[in-house]
C-alpha cells in the first residue's frame, strides 16, 4: 500500500526532472540558445564586413561601365591585374619589418 502511494510522486518527480534536464542541455535547449546566440553575433559582424566590400566592389564595378568609365581607374585596374608600371611612374616599396630574434625582448 505504501509503494502504490509512492509510486506517482515519483514518476511526476521523474517526467519532470526529464523535463528539465531537457530545457537546459538538450537540442532545443538554454545552453543551444546560447550557443546559437553567439554564432549569430559572430555571423552578424562578418556579414557587415562582407557588405562592406560588395558596396566597395559595386562602386569599382560602377567606374569601369561603358557610360561613366573612368579612364584613371581602368589604367589603375589594369596595372594591378598585369603588374605593369609605366617607365615614368614612382614605385614606393614598403620596407618590412626586420625578424626578430626568438627570445628578443625587442618588439616590431
Amino acid at each position: 500500500m505504501r509503494l502504490q502511494s509512492l509510486l506517482f510522486p515519483l514518476l511526476a518527480l521523474g517526467v519532470g526532472g526529464y523535463f528539465v534536464y531537457s530545457l537546459q542541455s538538450g537540442d532545443h535547449g538554454l545552453e543551444a540558445r546560447a550557443t546559437l546566440e553567439k554564432r549569430k553575433a559572430v555571423l552578424a559582424g562578418e556579414l557587415a564586413g562582407l557588405q562592406d566590400v560588395r558596396r566597395r566592389l559595386e562602386r569599382d564595378v560602377a567606374l569601369l561601365r561603358p557610360e561613366s568609365l573612368d579612364t584613371d581607374m581602368l589604367d589603375e585596374r589594369a596595372r594591378a591585374i598585369l603588374n605593369l608600371a609605366h617607365p615614368d611612374d614612382l614605385i614606393m616599396l614598403k620596407r618590412r619589418a626586420p625578424a626578430t630574434e626568438p627570445g628578443s625582448s625587442v618588439k616590431p
